[in-house]
């Protein structure tokens, strides 16, 4: 195990959280490790939102770019944020044990019955709080986990939505947050993955030790569901699967940008039999409404 593996990161605090998990684990395997942060164009391009900036892997380009040009060995990564097809020449070798995949409104004790104006980057949140409160008002909001925290306590918002996951891994969960049971989440939220060169067998071989394979099944299903329905197209997605007993439970989601229209599937399965079921469940949604919403959904961004 002499060789070194460089670990690439983007260098904000939750990233590199995740890449000292990841690091740590390999070193208790006996591996020897090194990190190596970057910049994002997703952590320097904060006055757009996400969408509006038309990158594929806006917070993973960068590295994999460094991957490719053999500057890293390895990405961690959140996996919500991993596009649903990987550059050519660069695998996915594991996806850690899941964390929560709740989302979460940071509130400043507000009445949520009244208008409300709440803050998040996300079209999903955004559609999905607006489907559920259409009194309130929904501005954008961009930047890292503790970035937006600071933001949200300058602004006179009553609210702002987070990823549970995120704000626990480096321990700001405030006290003053509410758990959001029925959003559906990202697919894949809560969950790290791991990706390396496909060529490279050492760093494969070494990062599959850190593979949780229920939630890899449960992420793959998800990330299935989603690349069926967008079709390279960002959209208010939420997909959710969970194993109970050797089945497969689902439920995924499609909205319109201004939450009035949802589309919904629930399915389950057995494990053994999950090939084409995340594709089956977004055909669901694309034969009842489905296509013409993302093709409104296209025409509106």
């Amino acid at each position: 195990m002499s060789k070194v593996i460089r670990i690439g990161t983007r260098d904000s605090q939750l990233a590199l959280w995740q890449a000292n998990t990841v690091k740590d684990k390999l070193e208790g395997l006996g591996y020897k490790t090194t990190l190596v942060p970057v910049k994002s164009t997703g952590d320097l391009v904060l006055d757009k939102p996400l969408y509006q900036l038309g990158i594929t892997g806006i917070f993973t380009k960068t590295l994999d770019v460094a991957m490719l040009n053999g500057s890293i060995d390895i990405a961690v990564h959140s996996m919500k944020d991993v596009p649903t097809l990987l550059p050519n020449g660069i695998v996915q070798t594991a996806v850690l044990e899941r964390a929560s995949s709740k989302d979460i409104l940071v509130t400043k004790n507000a009445d949520l019955t009244a208008p409300c104006t709440i803050a998040t980057g996300s079209l999903r949140r955004k559609a999905q709080w607006l489907h559920h409160y259409p009194h309130h008002q929904v501005v954008d909001l961009r930047g890292n986990v503790n970035t937006r925290l600071q933001k949200l306590s300058e602004n006179n918002w009553q609210g702002a939505i987070f990823a549970k996951a995120g704000l626990e891994r480096i321990d700001v969960l405030p006290t003053n947050h509410i758990t959001l049971d029925w959003m559906i989440p990202a697919p894949a939220q809560g969950a790290m993955v791991i990706v390396a060169l496909e060529k490279d067998s050492f760093c494969k071989e070494a990062t599959s030790k850190l593979n949780d394979r229920d939630s890899e099944v449960c992420t793959h299903v998800e990330r299935l569901f989603l690349r069926t329905l967008e079709g390279g197209c960002t959209a208010p997605i939420g997909a959710f699967a969970k194993i109970i007993d050797n089945r497969l439970y689902f439920k995924g989601v499609l909205f319109s940008i201004d939450g009035k229209t949802k589309l919904e599937v629930e399915e389950e399965a057995a494990i053994s039999n999950l090939n084409g079921f995340g594709e089956d469940c977004a055909n669901k949604i694309l034969e009842n409404g489905g296509r013409e919403l993302m093709k409104k959904i296209k025409d509106e961004l």
